[in-house]
Protein backbone atom coordinates (compact mmCIF):
# COMPACT_ATOMS: atom_id res chain seq x y z
CA UNK A 1 0.00 0.00 0.00
CA UNK A 2 1.28 3.38 -1.14
CA UNK A 3 0.76 5.63 1.80
CA UNK A 4 2.05 8.76 -0.76
CA UNK A 5 -1.27 8.29 -2.90
CA UNK A 6 -3.72 8.62 0.08
CA UNK A 7 -1.89 11.61 1.49
CA UNK A 8 -1.93 13.18 -2.57
CA UNK A 9 -5.39 12.61 -2.66
CA UNK A 10 -6.62 14.07 0.11
CA UNK A 11 -4.40 16.75 -0.46
CA UNK A 12 -5.71 17.23 -3.49
CA UNK A 13 -9.31 17.30 -2.32
CA UNK A 14 -8.85 19.27 0.50
CA UNK A 15 -7.18 22.24 -1.53
CA UNK A 16 -9.97 22.32 -4.16
CA UNK A 17 -12.43 22.30 -1.81
CA UNK A 18 -11.05 24.96 0.24
CA UNK A 19 -10.87 27.52 -2.68
CA UNK A 20 -14.62 27.50 -1.76
CA UNK A 21 -15.25 26.30 2.07
CA UNK A 22 -12.61 28.74 4.10
CA UNK A 23 -11.63 27.09 7.47
CA UNK A 24 -13.06 23.80 7.59
CA UNK A 25 -10.08 21.40 6.30
CA UNK A 26 -10.44 19.53 9.35
CA UNK A 27 -14.49 18.58 8.69
CA UNK A 28 -13.26 17.88 5.03
CA UNK A 29 -10.72 15.18 6.20
CA UNK A 30 -13.71 14.10 7.76
CA UNK A 31 -15.67 13.74 4.73
CA UNK A 32 -12.57 12.16 2.60
CA UNK A 33 -12.52 9.42 4.94
CA UNK A 34 -16.14 8.76 4.93
CA UNK A 35 -16.01 8.45 1.24
CA UNK A 36 -12.52 6.67 1.59
CA UNK A 37 -14.46 4.15 3.39
CA UNK A 38 -17.88 4.41 1.08
CA UNK A 39 -19.90 5.73 3.93
CA UNK A 40 -22.05 8.85 4.10
CA UNK A 41 -22.15 12.16 5.51
CA UNK A 42 -24.98 13.95 7.83
CA UNK A 43 -24.61 16.87 7.79
CA UNK A 44 -26.34 19.40 10.64
CA UNK A 45 -26.52 23.06 11.29
CA UNK A 46 -28.23 25.99 10.68
CA UNK A 47 -28.90 27.10 7.23
CA UNK A 48 -26.40 29.74 5.43
CA UNK A 49 -23.29 28.10 6.81
CA UNK A 50 -22.08 26.07 3.95
CA UNK A 51 -23.49 22.72 3.66
CA UNK A 52 -24.64 22.94 0.09
CA UNK A 53 -21.88 24.52 -1.00
CA UNK A 54 -19.02 21.81 0.92
CA UNK A 55 -21.30 19.08 -1.71
CA UNK A 56 -21.09 20.84 -4.69
CA UNK A 57 -17.44 21.73 -4.40
CA UNK A 58 -17.16 18.04 -3.50
CA UNK A 59 -18.67 16.30 -6.77
CA UNK A 60 -17.09 19.21 -8.86
CA UNK A 61 -13.80 17.69 -7.65
CA UNK A 62 -14.23 14.60 -8.48
CA UNK A 63 -15.24 12.81 -12.08
CA UNK A 64 -18.47 11.28 -10.88
CA UNK A 65 -21.77 11.65 -11.24
CA UNK A 66 -23.54 14.23 -9.77
CA UNK A 67 -27.51 15.26 -8.60
CA UNK A 68 -29.18 17.30 -5.65
CA UNK A 69 -32.10 16.13 -4.41
CA UNK A 70 -34.54 19.18 -2.43
CA UNK A 71 -36.02 16.90 -0.19
CA UNK A 72 -39.86 18.65 0.46
CA UNK A 73 -43.29 17.34 2.54
CA UNK A 74 -44.34 16.51 -0.46
CA UNK A 75 -41.51 14.53 -2.05
CA UNK A 76 -42.52 10.82 -2.75
CA UNK A 77 -40.05 7.77 -2.49
CA UNK A 78 -40.62 7.10 -6.69
CA UNK A 79 -39.89 10.80 -6.98
CA UNK A 80 -35.94 9.45 -5.42
CA UNK A 81 -35.77 6.25 -7.40
CA UNK A 82 -37.56 6.46 -10.54
CA UNK A 83 -40.69 5.03 -12.18
CA UNK A 84 -41.78 2.74 -14.99
CA UNK A 85 -44.16 4.38 -17.47
CA UNK A 86 -45.51 3.13 -20.61
CA UNK A 87 -44.28 4.66 -24.10
CA UNK A 88 -47.09 4.93 -26.54
CA UNK A 89 -44.82 5.71 -29.56
CA UNK A 90 -43.18 1.86 -28.40
CA UNK A 91 -46.24 0.47 -26.87
CA UNK A 92 -44.11 -0.72 -24.08
CA UNK A 93 -42.86 0.24 -20.17
CA UNK A 94 -39.79 2.06 -19.89
CA UNK A 95 -37.83 2.65 -17.27
CA UNK A 96 -37.14 6.54 -16.10
CA UNK A 97 -34.33 6.43 -13.44
CA UNK A 98 -34.79 8.71 -10.76
CA UNK A 99 -31.89 10.99 -9.26
CA UNK A 100 -30.91 8.28 -7.05
CA UNK A 101 -29.08 6.22 -10.14
CA UNK A 102 -26.24 8.83 -9.94
CA UNK A 103 -22.74 8.35 -8.05
CA UNK A 104 -22.47 11.41 -5.87
CA UNK A 105 -26.02 12.73 -4.42
CA UNK A 106 -26.82 15.96 -2.15
CA UNK A 107 -30.05 15.17 -0.54
CA UNK A 108 -30.41 18.39 0.74
CA UNK A 109 -32.65 19.22 3.78
CA UNK A 110 -33.39 15.65 4.15
CA UNK A 111 -35.52 16.10 7.34
CA UNK A 112 -38.01 18.05 5.81
CA UNK A 113 -39.40 15.05 3.89
CA UNK A 114 -41.88 12.60 5.09
CA UNK A 115 -40.44 9.55 7.47
CA UNK A 116 -41.85 7.72 4.22
CA UNK A 117 -39.44 9.45 1.71
CA UNK A 118 -36.52 9.73 4.26
CA UNK A 119 -36.66 5.37 4.44
CA UNK A 120 -36.56 5.42 0.69
CA UNK A 121 -32.90 6.19 1.00
CA UNK A 122 -32.39 3.07 3.02
CA UNK A 123 -31.79 0.53 0.73
CA UNK A 124 -29.88 2.64 -1.77
CA UNK A 125 -27.32 3.49 0.81
CA UNK A 126 -27.10 0.07 2.54
CA UNK A 127 -27.42 -2.21 -0.25
CA UNK A 128 -26.24 -0.12 -3.03
CA UNK A 129 -29.59 -0.96 -5.15
CA UNK A 130 -32.84 0.42 -5.84
CA UNK A 131 -35.77 -1.65 -6.20
CA UNK A 132 -38.45 0.03 -8.42
CA UNK A 133 -41.74 -2.20 -8.97
CA UNK A 134 -40.09 -5.47 -7.84
CA UNK A 135 -36.98 -4.58 -10.32
CA UNK A 136 -33.66 -4.53 -8.57
CA UNK A 137 -31.55 -2.06 -9.70
CA UNK A 138 -27.49 -1.73 -8.69
CA UNK A 139 -26.06 1.31 -8.88
CA UNK A 140 -23.01 2.74 -9.80
CA UNK A 141 -19.81 2.71 -7.83
CA UNK A 142 -18.85 5.00 -6.33
CA UNK A 143 -22.11 5.66 -4.57
CA UNK A 144 -21.81 7.88 -1.99
CA UNK A 145 -24.82 10.38 0.02
CA UNK A 146 -24.14 13.62 1.80
CA UNK A 147 -27.29 14.71 3.43
CA UNK A 148 -28.33 18.04 5.14
CA UNK A 149 -30.77 18.92 7.91
CA UNK A 150 -31.74 21.55 9.87
CA UNK A 151 -32.02 20.86 13.35
CA UNK A 152 -35.10 19.26 14.48
CA UNK A 153 -36.50 21.94 16.79
CA UNK A 154 -36.48 24.16 13.57
CA UNK A 155 -40.45 24.77 11.73
CA UNK A 156 -41.46 21.88 9.71
CA UNK A 157 -38.82 19.29 10.25
CA UNK A 158 -39.06 15.52 10.80
CA UNK A 159 -36.51 13.71 13.19
CA UNK A 160 -34.60 11.10 11.06
CA UNK A 161 -35.63 7.35 12.16
CA UNK A 162 -32.86 5.76 14.37
CA UNK A 163 -32.41 3.11 11.51
CA UNK A 164 -31.64 5.69 9.13
CA UNK A 165 -29.62 7.84 11.44
CA UNK A 166 -27.77 4.28 11.68
CA UNK A 167 -26.38 4.40 8.00
CA UNK A 168 -25.10 7.98 8.12
CA UNK A 169 -21.44 7.09 8.60
CA UNK A 170 -20.06 10.02 10.18
CA UNK A 171 -22.50 13.01 11.42
CA UNK A 172 -20.65 16.87 11.30
CA UNK A 173 -21.72 20.56 12.09
CA UNK A 174 -20.57 23.05 10.01
CA UNK A 175 -19.88 25.62 12.41
CA UNK A 176 -19.64 29.53 12.09
CA UNK A 177 -16.68 30.75 10.86
CA UNK A 178 -13.80 32.26 12.73
CA UNK A 179 -14.13 36.04 12.37
CA UNK A 180 -10.73 36.34 9.55
CA UNK A 181 -12.13 33.18 7.42
CA UNK A 182 -14.91 34.92 7.46
CA UNK A 183 -13.49 38.03 6.17
CA UNK A 184 -11.77 36.05 3.59
CA UNK A 185 -14.89 34.31 2.43
CA UNK A 186 -16.41 37.69 1.59
CA UNK A 187 -13.15 38.52 -0.75
CA UNK A 188 -13.72 35.12 -2.27
CA UNK A 189 -17.19 35.93 -3.14
CA UNK A 190 -17.11 39.53 -3.55
CA UNK A 191 -16.75 39.47 -7.75
CA UNK A 192 -18.04 36.17 -8.04
CA UNK A 193 -19.29 32.64 -6.75
CA UNK A 194 -15.16 30.43 -6.96
CA UNK A 195 -18.08 27.09 -6.95
CA UNK A 196 -18.00 28.00 -11.16
CA UNK A 197 -14.21 27.65 -11.13
CA UNK A 198 -14.18 24.28 -9.50
CA UNK A 199 -12.65 21.55 -11.82
CA UNK A 200 -11.96 17.80 -11.21
CA UNK A 201 -8.55 16.92 -9.56
CA UNK A 202 -9.09 13.24 -8.83
CA UNK A 203 -10.03 10.92 -11.34
CA UNK A 204 -11.94 7.23 -11.08
CA UNK A 205 -8.61 5.02 -11.14
CA UNK A 206 -7.86 7.49 -7.72
CA UNK A 207 -10.90 6.84 -6.29
CA UNK A 208 -10.86 3.00 -6.55
CA UNK A 209 -7.15 2.60 -5.22
CA UNK A 210 -8.11 4.40 -1.73
CA UNK A 211 -11.12 2.64 -1.88
CA UNK A 212 -9.74 -0.88 -1.93
CA UNK A 213 -6.25 -0.50 -0.20
CA UNK A 214 -7.32 1.65 2.89
CA UNK A 215 -8.27 -2.01 4.56
CA UNK A 216 -4.37 -2.74 4.36
CA UNK A 217 -3.45 -0.05 7.41
CA UNK A 218 -2.35 -2.41 10.33
CA UNK A 219 -4.49 -1.97 13.43
CA UNK A 220 -2.60 -3.77 16.65
CA UNK A 221 -5.03 -6.36 18.86
CA UNK A 222 -4.27 -3.14 22.03
CA UNK A 223 -6.11 -0.98 19.48
CA UNK A 224 -8.91 -2.93 18.59
CA UNK A 225 -9.40 -3.76 22.52
CA UNK A 226 -9.18 0.22 23.02
CA UNK A 227 -11.68 0.53 20.89
CA UNK A 228 -13.87 -2.03 21.91
CA UNK A 229 -13.45 -0.86 25.43
CA UNK A 230 -15.09 2.57 24.07
CA UNK A 231 -18.00 0.86 22.09
CA UNK A 232 -19.07 -1.31 25.48
CA UNK A 233 -18.71 2.29 27.84
CA UNK A 234 -21.92 3.63 25.40
CA UNK A 235 -23.81 1.02 26.09
CA UNK A 236 -23.31 0.93 29.83
CA UNK A 237 -23.46 4.75 30.42
CA UNK A 238 -26.00 5.22 32.77
CA UNK A 239 -27.66 8.33 30.37
CA UNK A 240 -27.65 6.53 27.59
CA UNK A 241 -30.65 4.12 26.82
CA UNK A 242 -29.24 2.09 23.47
CA UNK A 243 -24.84 2.16 23.21
CA UNK A 244 -23.38 1.89 19.81
CA UNK A 245 -23.86 -1.44 17.64
CA UNK A 246 -21.54 -3.68 16.34
CA UNK A 247 -22.16 -1.45 12.86
CA UNK A 248 -20.60 1.31 14.99
CA UNK A 249 -17.69 -0.69 15.75
CA UNK A 250 -16.79 -1.91 12.46
CA UNK A 251 -17.34 2.12 11.26
CA UNK A 252 -15.15 2.97 13.75
CA UNK A 253 -12.51 0.79 12.83
CA UNK A 254 -12.57 2.47 9.36
CA UNK A 255 -12.47 5.05 10.07
CA UNK A 256 -9.18 5.15 12.07
CA UNK A 257 -7.77 2.70 9.21
CA UNK A 258 -8.58 5.62 6.45
CA UNK A 259 -7.60 8.36 8.57
CA UNK A 260 -4.31 7.04 9.10
CA UNK A 261 -3.83 6.14 5.36
CA UNK A 262 -4.27 10.06 5.11
CA UNK A 263 -1.67 11.42 7.49
CA UNK A 264 0.76 9.23 5.85
CA UNK A 265 1.09 6.24 8.22
CA UNK A 266 0.28 2.05 7.80
CA UNK A 267 -0.58 1.69 10.75
CA UNK A 268 -3.58 2.92 13.55
CA UNK A 269 -2.75 5.14 16.68
CA UNK A 270 -5.27 5.99 19.48
CA UNK A 271 -4.92 9.41 18.17
CA UNK A 272 -6.95 7.89 14.97
CA UNK A 273 -9.68 6.22 16.95
CA UNK A 274 -9.74 10.24 19.07
CA UNK A 275 -10.09 12.05 15.81
CA UNK A 276 -13.58 9.81 14.51
CA UNK A 277 -15.04 8.74 17.60
CA UNK A 278 -17.23 12.23 18.24
CA UNK A 279 -17.78 11.87 14.02
CA UNK A 280 -19.03 8.27 13.91
CA UNK A 281 -20.41 7.48 16.94
CA UNK A 282 -22.06 10.08 18.41
CA UNK A 283 -25.21 10.87 16.27
CA UNK A 284 -25.88 7.20 17.63
CA UNK A 285 -26.53 6.97 20.80
CA UNK A 286 -30.32 6.84 21.76
CA UNK A 287 -30.34 9.00 25.36
CA UNK A 288 -32.32 8.70 28.15
CA UNK A 289 -35.25 11.77 27.76
CA UNK A 290 -33.74 13.53 30.69
CA UNK A 291 -30.38 13.60 28.56
CA UNK A 292 -31.63 14.11 25.27
CA UNK A 293 -33.40 17.57 25.84
CA UNK A 294 -29.67 18.87 26.51
CA UNK A 295 -28.18 20.28 23.29
CA UNK A 296 -25.25 18.22 22.41
CA UNK A 297 -24.95 15.59 24.88
CA UNK A 298 -23.80 12.66 22.78
CA UNK A 299 -20.57 14.82 22.33
CA UNK A 300 -20.49 15.24 25.72
CA UNK A 301 -21.02 11.53 26.66
CA UNK A 302 -18.05 10.54 24.18
CA UNK A 303 -16.18 13.06 25.69
CA UNK A 304 -16.75 11.96 29.19
CA UNK A 305 -15.79 8.12 27.51
CA UNK A 306 -12.65 8.70 26.00
CA UNK A 307 -11.37 10.57 29.18
CA UNK A 308 -11.64 7.97 31.29
CA UNK A 309 -10.39 4.96 29.12
CA UNK A 310 -6.80 4.51 29.05
CA UNK A 311 -5.00 4.46 25.73
CA UNK A 312 -2.64 1.84 24.69
CA UNK A 313 -0.03 3.84 24.27
CA UNK A 314 2.63 1.79 26.34
CA UNK A 315 1.75 -1.15 24.18
CA UNK A 316 2.45 0.75 21.62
Amino acid sequence: MDTLLFKEFRKKLNDNISKVIVGKEERIDKIIVAFICGGHVLLEDVPGVGKTKLVNALSKSMDCSFKRIQFTPDLLPSDLTGIYYYNQKEQEFQFRQGPLLSQIILADEINRATPRTQSALLESMEERQVTVEGNTIPLEKPFFVMATQNPVEQFGTFPLPEAQLDRFFIKLTMGYPEYMDEKEMMNRFQKKDPINDIKPVVGKDEIEYVQKNYTNVFIDDSIKEYMLNIITATRKHNKVEVGCSPRATLSLMKASQANAAINGRDFVTPEDVKDMAYSVLSHRLILKSESSLIENKSEYIIEEILNNISTPLEKL
